[in-house]
């Protein structure tokens, strides 16, 4: 159905209409909204609470001035970073773990107008919900996540899937498993059990609490759950806790996490520009994308504001095209495929052999590393997402880093593309 197929609402035809009410919808919204353009926000449930756990390199946040910075208080937490896989590295950057009911509320904006539905489908002239209503609009955002709502493409088969459990603790429980530490990876097996491999990340959350969590970076299909829960009590377990110390069986302290990270491109209809995990925005060897989201809605309120006071480009198409070169341009691309190539290296690795991979890439030198990670640009921009040569580098230096079983491992990935997961 067309978006001129439903019947007509009583609203005027807004510049944006963002169909999706998580970060990257509200960071988009409330960006444009903060820019003087008339901004609507669709979502099935728009009183939700978020209750995911987000986490990002501290320097990646707007703060400290324009209208897009957020407050001080978004930051639950913040430590330098450990990594752990044949031998401990320390990171050079800051990590950061996001209060969640902070950053909600710190994105919500009341000078967007809040609607509760479905958008169905959209175009050039605007959007229809699913009960046929439709919606007038200039623009249309896809903030629907992984789910990709309003794109034309074919859905995938079987994802490649982050998947991880969590348990909270107090900072004292947690001391006796990091140390004290705040730890990006560990990918010591000290669960004891054979199989694909996973790493505990553990990160403070403020107010005393510490998130110790089992995650698998990526398999096809996702690690199980209950697995991961298992391995988790082992590896607390060996690390010293007893029992009672480890609450996985209280829903309370436990936190799932089931995210696809090889979402395919988004193919737009006119009128259309995908944002967050909908774009893709998810870096496929980390899973972030919040940091990328709140950018990208800088880049693209400035682009719709600057054309708005033009009148330049205001057809539907016109419109979209530049917004889709805000938000993710042909570079960005490029270094997306690349880090979704360097995905297809990691599911096709023995499993014994994976830490041994993460050993090459945390001994990189700091500049590289940090391009693949995502946690800064060249000369110390905002825009890693966009450089090719840094990310290249990056792939590069891991590469000479290899043992030649590993090298042979790499290219097989680079060329075969997808695989599943190898098993043990």
């Amino acid at each position: 159905m067309g978006p001129r197929d439903g019947h007509r609402t009583g609203l005027t035809r807004p510049d944006l209409l963002v169909a999706g009410g998580g970060p990257a919808g509200w960071a988009a919204a409330r960006a444009c909204a903060r820019r003087g353009l008339d901004v609507v926000l669709v979502d099935p449930r728009p009183d939700r609470s978020w209750r995911h756990t987000y986490g990002t390199w501290r320097h990646e946040l707007p703060r400290g001035g324009g209208p897009d910075a957020l407050p001080d208080e978004v930051v639950a937490a913040h430590d330098v970073g450990w990594a752990i896989a044949t031998r401990t590295h320390r990171l050079e950057d800051e990590y950061a773990v996001l209060d969640t009911a902070a950053l909600q509320h710190a994105l919500h904006d009341d000078g967007v107008r809040v609607l509760r539905g479905k958008v169905a489908a959209a175009g050039p002239h605007g959007a229809v919900l699913a009960d046929g209503t439709e919606l007038p609009a200039a623009l249309v955002a896809d903030a629907s996540g992984a789910m990709q709502a309003l794109s034309t493409a074919r859905r995938p088969g079987r994802r490649a899937e982050q998947t991880a459990v969590g348990v909270v603790v107090d900072a004292a429980t947690a001391a006796t498993v990091t140390g004290g530490r705040l730890v990006f990876m560990d990918w010591r097996p000290l669960h004891g059990l054979p199989g694909w491999p996973t790493f505990l990340y553990a990160v403070p959350l403020g107010g005393g609490r510490v998130l110790l969590e089992e995650t698998s970076l990526a398999r096809r299909p996702g690690l199980p759950l209950p697995e991961l829960a298992d391995r988790l009590r082992r590896r607390l377990r060996a690390a010293g806790l007893r029992d009672a110390e480890i609450p996985l069986d209280d829903p309370a302290h436990v936190e799932h996490v089931r995210f696809p990270v090889d979402t395919p491109d988004h193919r737009s209809p006119a009128g259309v520009v995908a944002l967050g995990a909908a774009a893709p925005f998810v870096h496929p060897a980390t899973g972030f994308s919040v940091a990328r989201s709140l950018r990208a809605a800088t880049r693209l309120a400035d682009t719709l504001a600057t054309r708005s006071d033009d009148h330049v480009g205001l057809d539907g198409s016109g419109r979209a095209a530049g917004a889709r070169r805000a938000v993710g341009g042909g570079r960005a691309r490029v270094v997306h495929q690349m880090r979704r190539r360097g995905l297809d290296v990691l599911l096709r690795l023995p499993p014994a052999e994976v830490p041994e991979f993460f050993e090459g890439f945390f001994s990189l030198p700091a500049r590289p590393r940090r391009a693949y990670l995502g946690s800064c640009g060249t000369s110390g921009s905002d825009r890693s997402d966009d450089d090719v040569v840094e990310s290249v580098r990056a792939m590069t230096s891991v590469f000479t880093r290899l043992t030649p079983r590993l090298r042979a491992h790499l290219i097989v990935g680079t060329l075969c593309g997808p695989g599943e997961a190898q098993r043990p």
